[in-house]
């Protein structure tokens, strides 16, 4: 086969658009690095790809049909949903070990997970670098709170973060922009949780209040799950990558299914072969870094099956640790229902499409707990759009018209759902490989994934599922159950369904037990960089993505002063 190979040689290539990926490509062609950016996905027009503004009766197949469904990486999806990728995509498979659950949710489009993401933006704490030092448990991390501080600054001032002063080691402040006001539920959880003696404060979420670098705040105007056309949200896309295509500072290549990392006989990557997906065709192109930022179980299947002589494991894997310390974070829901909440006045809840209030940790120094580590709770509720599956089988209970309408009007806004988000350990059970029989449409292996939760966070799902009932109660509520679908045994999530997935090339200090050194550079490749969740040493009970965007934007400034020392 005819291998097409690009006539440019680039500064940097970067392998993915999301969150990493995207602040990679802001920050480098900022500094005037030509840059070339692959992404396996198709692009997106926001004006016209976004239905935020969409209701069913707005178009004659409600949204329910298959072929009203979008097509990115031939997968349907949603129609109402922001473009994005999918849990099971049409010739991309993957695969789990027997006696094993996992699920891999995979973007397919230019901005990735940002375009649909639940905007929480939270900084790590300071104990969260140190996890073996705090408990035993674990490795720490090769860098620290301080050093990567004035990151996290960057990122809050230019994506714009709201939140509160709180003055919470568990919850470290930031720069941010004022909170919106709590809705009338999370008013209640609050109430609740203060008589237990738990905080509840102002989300830190990736929604502007106030206007920021020509966007306009937040107003309230639609499904912000689906996307936001005025760019009052978050995502890579609208922010970081389209305005640098538009500029001529990045060429976007779309449709770009990397199939292997090509080096040298120095050990130096040289450049990518990649599929395209329209034509099926192969095609190189040429750099003189390369930056990872595929997701963490992306990438880690890209350097497993990069291999050569000088690489047999895969690019990078002397140590064996590519594929290892697989994470997710730990998940478990509990749904109530409110009596105090019958026959309010009804009002717009959707907000700022999300929570307003959240629980950060609060017992990180609580010695007696039979589980390390913690968790933060999320809080749902209020008068959402009501879709298949609501008013929790109604008409189960009461039949049909008069009594079913009365059911429905008194419970509609009356239940709230707590979900716990919490760390999970490291474990030798959990990790991905290349599977030895199985290849996607474009030949190339994928993986098999090995998942296992511990006793530790089996534990810790005990404690939120006691400590939400409490909240409910607390709130003269009675505990209705399980509130998400997919979960294994008694309520904790099946591994990969929160999306969190991390840890897959673990940065350190030392090259027999780790992929990357401390500014995210392979030890044994020094042109070949990361940008996602994949150097992650723990995963902490905060949200991941603003401590990727952080570390993408050290990793960055490194790279570019490496590049012009002429060190890579």
């Amino acid at each position: 086969m005819q291998v097409i190979k690009s006539p440019d040689v680039y500064d940097v290539v970067i392998i993915g658009s999301g969150a990493g990926g995207g602040t990679a490509a802001q920050v480098l062609t900022e500094k005037g690095i030509k840059v070339a950016m692959l992404e396996a996905g198709g692009t997106i027009d926001p004006l016209t790809d976004f239905k935020e503004h969409v209701m069913p009766h707005d178009v004659p197949h409600r949204g329910a049909h298959d072929d009203a469904s979008m097509y990115f990486g031939e997968a349907p999806y949603n129609y109402f949903a922001a473009p994005n990728g999918f849990w099971d995509i049409k010739g991309e498979p993957f695969t789990v070990a027997k006696g094993n659950k996992f699920q891999w949710f995979r973007s397919r489009v230019v901005g990735g997970r940002t375009n649909h993401w639940g905007r929480i933006s939270l900084r790590f704490s300071d104990y969260d670098f140190e996890p073996y030092s705090t408990d035993g448990l674990g490795t720490d991390w090769p860098i620290s709170y301080e050093e990567i501080a004035p990151y996290y600054e960057r990122v809050e001032r230019f994506v714009g973060i709201t939140g509160s002063k709180e003055g919470l080691r568990t919850a470290p402040d930031g720069i941010f922009q004022p909170p919106p006001e709590p809705k009338v539920h999370e008013r209640l959880i609050k109430e609740s949780c203060d008589d237990l003696g738990i905080p509840c404060i102002p989300n830190r979420r990736a929604v502007i209040t106030r206007r920021t670098n020509g966007r306009v705040p937040c107003h309230y105007c639609g499904q912000c799950g689906r996307g936001c056309k005025t760019a009052s949200n978050y995502s890579s896309s609208t922010l970081q990558i389209l305005p640098a295509v538009k500029a001529g500072k990045l060429d976007l290549i779309t449709g770009a299914m990397a199939r292997e990392i090509l080096v040298d006989e120095n050990a130096q990557v040289t450049g990518v072969s990649y599929v395209d997906k329209a034509t099926r065709t192969e095609r190189q192109i040429r750099c003189r870094s390369l930056v990872l930022a595929a997701s963490a179980c992306e990438s880690a299947r890209l350097l497993l099956n990069s291999q050569s002589r000088r690489f047999p494991r895969g690019l990078a894997n002397g140590s064996g640790m590519v594929g290892r310390n697989l994470m997710d974070t730990v998940g478990f829901e509990l749904l109530g229902q409110i009596p105090a909440m019958e026959g309010m006045p009804r009002y717009n809840t959707d907000g700022a499409g999300g929570g307003h209030l959240y629980v950060p940790w609060w017992l990180h120094d609580q010695k007696n707990k039979d589980f390390p580590r913690g968790y933060h709770i999320e809080l749902g509720g209020g008068y959402s759009m009501p879709g298949l599956g609501s008013f929790q089988g109604v008409a189960r209970k009461n039949g049909y018209g008069v009594d079913m309408k009365a059911a429905i009007r008194r419970n509609y806004g009356t239940y709230i759902n707590l979900a716990g988000r919490g760390e999970m350990i490291p474990n030798h059970m959990s990790y991905c490989e290349i599977d030895p029989d199985v290849t996607d449409d474009f030949g190339i292996p994928v993986l098999r994934f090995h998942f296992q939760w511990t006793d530790y966070e089996w534990k810790q799902a005990r404690h939120m599922e006691r400590t939400f009932a409490d909240i409910i109660e607390g709130m003269g509520g009675n505990v209705i159950g399980l509130s998400a679908p997919g979960r294994d045994g008694d309520g904790i999530s099946v591994g990969g369904s929160i999306i969190h997935e991390l840890g897959t090339t673990r940065m350190g200090n030392d090259p027999k037990s780790s992929v990357f050194n401390r500014w995210c550079q392979a030890h044994e490749v020094n042109n070949l960089f990361i940008a996602d969740a994949a150097p992650f040493v723990s995963c902490p009970d905060k949200n991941p993505t603003m401590t990727i965007q952080a570390l993408a934007w050290r990793t960055s400034d490194y790279l570019a002063e490496q590049l012009r020392k002429r060190n890579v």
